[in-house]
């Protein structure tokens, strides 16, 4: 039971940061999921948790969410989400887990570098983008930071921005789950726990939207840079622990 009040508390906790920034409540309970549940399940319980927890930030940014844009970057991210995952239960996750923190510490410098050119991206390019973030997303904890930069590029903040990845990344999730499911890798127990856990990140996640509002577009942009550099700490912890 203790175990679980601890894992409720650290997931309220990442459940506000993610609420904030649209991304991270996954890699920042990363240590405790391999810590009290083992890295094996450590995986799927997170899956099934970002399901709650995306469903919670479409529901406090629901009329700000950008459908049209949703649906370009899901119509080829659900399937590769689901070819991800295929490849992530055949293969070790380490070495992908460790290319993508260091590219998250890289995507701090190259991010401002675009923002400063202002760089942008087309619907197009937004669904070529969300099949590349999809099937990486079946193969790691989490990819809500490589969502950032585009979803950004795409010209999406605030509310906006948190609203509408929230909602490109619930189906993702969904297929990636889904798939856990089909190969037998989703037990009861696990389903379980990963909604208990999805529960703290949304009561979190409802703590922060007053917060975001009183967020200037600097003051947003900075805390984007912190959660890539956890993020990108996150994943190289995991590689480290899968080696």
């Amino acid at each position: 039971m203790e175990i679980y009040i601890c894992v409720t508390v650290i997931a309220m906790f990442a459940g506000a940061v993610s609420g904030i920034v649209g991304t991270g409540s996954s890699l920042l309970l990363l240590p405790a999921m391999v810590s009290s549940f083992g890295p094996k399940a450590a995986i799927p319980i997170m899956a099934v948790a970002a399901i709650i927890g995306n469903l919670s930030r479409i529901a406090v940014w629901w009329g700000e969410i950008d459908w049209r844009a949703t649906l370009a970057y899901i119509l080829p991210g659900v399937p590769a989400a689901s070819l991800g995952a295929h490849v992530l239960l055949a293969l070790p996750a380490w070495t992908i887990d460790c290319a993508l923190g260091i590219f998250f510490w890289m995507m701090i410098p190259v991010r401002r570098r675009l923002k400063n050119n202002r760089w942008t991206l087309s619907i197009k390019q937004l669904g070529f983008c969300g099949g590349c973030v999809g099937f990486l997303t079946g193969l790691v904890l989490s990819t809500g930071p490589v969502s950032v930069p585009i979803f950004t590029a795409y010209g999406l903040s605030g509310g906006a921005f948190i609203g509408t990845e929230a909602a490109s990344a619930l189906l993702l999730y969904v297929s990636k789950a889904g798939t856990f499911a089909l190969q037998d890798a989703l037990s009861v127990r696990v389903a379980l726990t990963g909604v208990f856990v999805g529960g703290g990140i949304l009561l979190g996640t409802l703590s922060s939207k007053t917060l975001v509002r009183r967020l200037s577009a600097t003051h947003f942009s900075a805390l984007i840079d912190v959660i890539l550099l956890i993020s990108g700490a996150g994943l190289l912890y995991s590689a480290w622990g899968e080696k």
